[in-house]
């Protein structure tokens, strides 16, 4: 069976192979859907991310049948949007199963961004199912030295040491520290997270978290509202004792205690946004932001209208998912255009918003392997593409993303693009 999903963002043929036994009966109207992901290749188990939906709209959640196993609900619906909702169980590479009543479902299972989603209709009657789902490898940027990350997660280590490989996330910067009150030191922040190790948590050789990460997001200042926005600090080792406002100082005390720490910008929509740049130069931009979800978008108006220059969206502070790409990319290429170098990011805010983990993601190419340290370089130098689905291989004479030409002369600089894409694109665009 086909079944093609209509998404502006992302066009995905999902197939799927259905193997039905019987097993014991339950009660009447009672049953058992065991589940079995493989890899098609290998056969092997491999961790995913299922959904299953009943003809009503209802949707259930899968439990291990393993003791060793895990099973992770996911349940989020956007406070604005009450369409805007992402509701899966990611479990790891053991049999799982759900209890539901007679009636008719559907099941999608996925696994990241390089398999191929598979989707079924199942008629649950008087016998208890189990399926066998192999699923497909399209791509394997692995293979060619590309490692992908979330930098924008908030998620608690033991939910991620499951999504991660499900999702085959190389690299999950949990923003454990968070604050949004003015002057409050991150190591007291009103939303971290607790029982934090200090160490990087290794799930398997590639599947790492780093779990000290700090967002300052303001939305208050003293007993008054005021938002000032979103500056995230990445792979820090050290407490953060100082809180914001002011930045400078908080930048430059960060840069003397943790020199290999990344800055992250947040979406760059807010009032401020535009200090970021010069208070935390070569701070990361993110391309794909917490906003950018597959569901129905919801944050349709914005912080600031885009300024009348940026054509598309032609000075408006509202639109749709395509307008604020649009707006997102727009500000980047100003700031480029203006002389800053922002390496781009991704990351989801899965844990918050209603979309999954590495929905759009940053891949790092690293030629020997994959090592967290140097990933972590390889992000800040610009190696890189984002996605939130394609893949974007490109050299520039035989060198990665982020390599800077320096001349006197008039240069000619070959380049090589290669797209690799589970659906037909519609166009590509090359900037210089």
């Amino acid at each position: 069976m086909i079944v093609k999903h209509k998404n502006w963002l992302m066009l995905r043929w999902l197939t799927f192979t259905l193997l039905a036994t019987t097993i014991s009966h339950g009660r009447a109207a009672d049953r058992t859907i065991q589940v079995t992901v493989v890899d098609s290749n290998s056969q092997t188990m491999v961790a995913s991310r299922l959904y299953l939906k009943s003809s009503s709209g209802e949707s259930f959640f899968f439990k291990s049948d393993d003791p060793k196993g895990t099973a992770v609900r996911y349940e989020k619906q956007n406070w604005i949007n009450k369409n805007s909702v992402e509701y899966h169980t990611t479990v790891s590479a053991h049999r799982c199963s759900v209890v539901v009543p007679e009636g008719q479902y559907e099941l999608t299972v996925e696994r990241g961004k390089t398999y191929f989603p598979h989707h079924q209709s199942i008629v649950v009657g008087d016998r208890d199912l189990q399926i066998s789902v192999p699923i497909k490898r399209w791509s394997d940027p692995q293979s060619r030295g590309w490692y992908s990350g979330d930098t924008h997660l908030h998620r608690t280590i033991d939910e991620l040491k499951t999504v991660i490989v499900a999702e085959d996330l190389n690299v999950a910067l949990p923003l454990t520290n968070w604050v949004t009150i003015a002057n409050q030191a991150p190591r007291a922040g009103d939303k971290n997270l607790t029982e934090i190790p200090d160490d990087l948590v290794a799930v398997d050789s590639n599947h790492v978290i780093w779990p000290r990460n700090t967002e300052y997001e303001i939305f208050t200042v003293g007993d008054k509202r005021h938002t000032l926005g979103a500056l995230f600090v990445l792979g820090h080792q050290n407490g953060i004792e100082l809180g914001v406002p002011p930045w400078k100082p908080v930048v430059e005390s960060i840069k003397a205690s943790d020199p290999d720490a990344l800055f992250d910008m947040d979406k760059l929509d807010w009032p401020f946004a535009m200090l970021l740049p010069t208070v935390a130069p070569n701070a990361l931009y993110e391309l794909s932001n917490n906003h950018v979800w597959r569901t129905e978008f919801a944050f349709r108006k914005w912080n600031v209208a885009a300024p009348a220059y940026l054509q598309p969206p032609w000075g408006t502070n509202e639109g749709g998912h395509r307008q604020w790409i649009d707006y997102t990319l727009g500000m980047y290429y100003t700031l480029l255009n203006c002389g800053f170098r922002m390496p781009p990011s991704a990351g989801s805010a899965n844990g918050v918003h209603p979309v999954p983990a590495g929905f759009g993601r940053v891949y790092v190419h690293q030629r020997d392997g994959f090592d967290f340290k140097d990933w972590m370089r390889g992000l800040a130098a610009g190696r890189s593409f984002v996605t939130t689905g394609p893949m974007l291989y490109a050299t520039a004479n035989g060198h990665d993303p982020g390599h800077v030409f320096k001349s006197d002369q008039a240069l000619t600089i070959p380049m090589n693009v290669e797209v690799v894409s589970e659906q037909k694109l519609s166009y590509g665009e090359l900037l210089v």
